[in-house]
């Protein structure tokens, strides 16, 4: 048996694994990576097909003018019936064998660190991966579960992100606590209410301690899809005219641009009758110089350089009243202040559904605010400032913590390891 596993956080955006050793009791390593794959634009359909993962993905995208494949927020594609598989040059790839990829890499990188195979693994998930359809998140942890699988690992189990998330938090505190979990991460928004005791830390039997959880499928992608929408389409030809009949204009459909608001649509809006449509278009609107910019962004796969600057703005305004939204690649130029409030404006939507949804978890679930001893933020859009401000007036008597918002879960996942104890 060995003596160490691994706690895994595949994420939406960045993906951590945390290396326990059984013996010692503790952490030695916690490795991390941007969830991401890049696939080299090979030259014929002989040649083998070159991968790269996290920031070697990154960079070999750059140093290839940004040809080739590049994906990002592979993990919402999991629950999507509709998603079967995409061909990616000369192969074809399913929701799993994307997943896996990601996976090998961070047990690779693991695997050299401890000088062993290891094939013990607790993975995190979502508490629902769909909050509409219970057959769409069966089908996400199947994907999940196949992917682990393919990636090396035989002895899986699976724990829900906010517990991992608590249970980092439980290293850290002296006394019993009754604790509401918030993990806001790229896709979802989950929480969990539990009894946290240091001297429970390790013990093989947590169920009774796990009071309630629930999520909903909205996180930093949503805000960036937000964005991307109010402030990013118009740069791309949103609202622009065309002829559609000698003296009848017409407004190109919105369904162009909001299937580049969308990673997980983006990531597959590159085929041959999208991109005629579109050269269609953009010749009935007399060649209308912004919609000519969907264009290049589609053709040169600029997809990623673009929600980049979108990222740069949302963390610039988590410490700043304004901050520079700026893009200039290829002829296309976006050169414009946002101030904190737009920015709140845009992702006013988003943040209602997270507020009606937590209500209605405390509703649901019987949880007395003023029962709850402390709050545990966790996640990269728990550093959002409206999100900070909603749980702050929501619960202003209870003190707010928070651990390293892109690691926490995965060593919190690692220091679970009572699940393999279980029936």
């Amino acid at each position: 048996m060995t003596k160490y596993l691994y706690g895994i956080d595949f994420g939406t955006t960045n993906s951590a694994l945390s290396i326990y050793d059984d013996e010692k009791k503790e952490i030695i390593a916690t490795i991390t990576v941007p969830s991401i794959l890049y696939f080299k634009d090979e030259a014929t359909e002989t040649d083998a097909l070159t991968h790269y993962v996290g920031e070697e993905a990154i960079n070999a995208y750059i140093n290839d003018g940004m040809k080739g494949r590049f994906m990002k927020s592979v993990k919402r594609v999991l629950p999507r019936t509709s998603f079967i598989e995409t061909r990616v040059f000369s192969k074809k790839y399913n929701a799993s064998d994307l997943v896996t990829l990601i996976l090998k890499d961070l047990k690779f990188k693991a695997d050299q660190i401890i000088g062993y195979d290891c094939q013990k693994a607790i993975i995190g998930r979502p508490v629902f991966f769909d909050d509409e359809s219970s057959a769409k998140d069966a089908l996400a942890q199947k994907r999940l579960n196949k992917a682990a699988e393919s990636a090396g690992f035989t002895n899986i189990r699976f724990q829900f992100e906010p517990i991992g998330a608590a249970f980092a938090y439980e290293q850290t505190i002296t006394k019993k606590e009754k604790v509401l979990v918030a993990d806001l991460g790229g896709g979802t928004t989950d929480f969990t209410y539990l009894e946290l005791d240091p001297a429970k830390v390790g013990s093989k039997d947590r169920k009774n301690d796990i009071l309630a959880t629930g999520g909903i499928y909205i996180g930093g992608d949503s805000f960036d899809s937000s964005f991307m929408w109010d402030q990013g389409t118009p740069h791309f030809g949103k609202d622009t005219l065309y002829e559609a009949a000698p003296g009848k204009m017409l407004t190109v459909p919105n369904s162009y641009f909001s299937n580049i608001c969308s990673w997980e649509q983006m990531n597959f809006f590159n085929g041959i009758k999208v991109r005629n449509d579109i050269q269609t278009y953009y010749h009935y609107s007399k060649q209308d110089p912004k919609f000519k910019n969907l264009i290049t962004l589609t053709d040169h796969n600029l997809g990623y350089s673009v929600f980049q600057s979108i990222e740069k703005t949302k963390v610039a305004l988590s410490k700043q009243e304004e901050a520079p939204f700026t893009y200039s690649n290829m002829a296309i130029e976006i050169d414009q202040n946002v101030t904190l409030d737009q920015y709140n404006k845009i992702i006013q939507r988003d943040l209602r559904k997270i507020s009606m949804y937590l209500e209605e978890f405390l509703t649901k679930n019987k949880i007395n605010p003023a029962e709850i001893d402390s709050l545990f933020l966790t996640g990269g859009t728990s550093m959002v400032s409206a999100v900070k401000d909603l749980f702050n007036s929501r619960f202003p008597e209870v003190p707010v913590n928070s651990g390293d918002n892109f690691i926490s879960v995965a060593k919190g996942l690692a220091y679970s390891g009572y699940l393999f104890e279980e029936a």
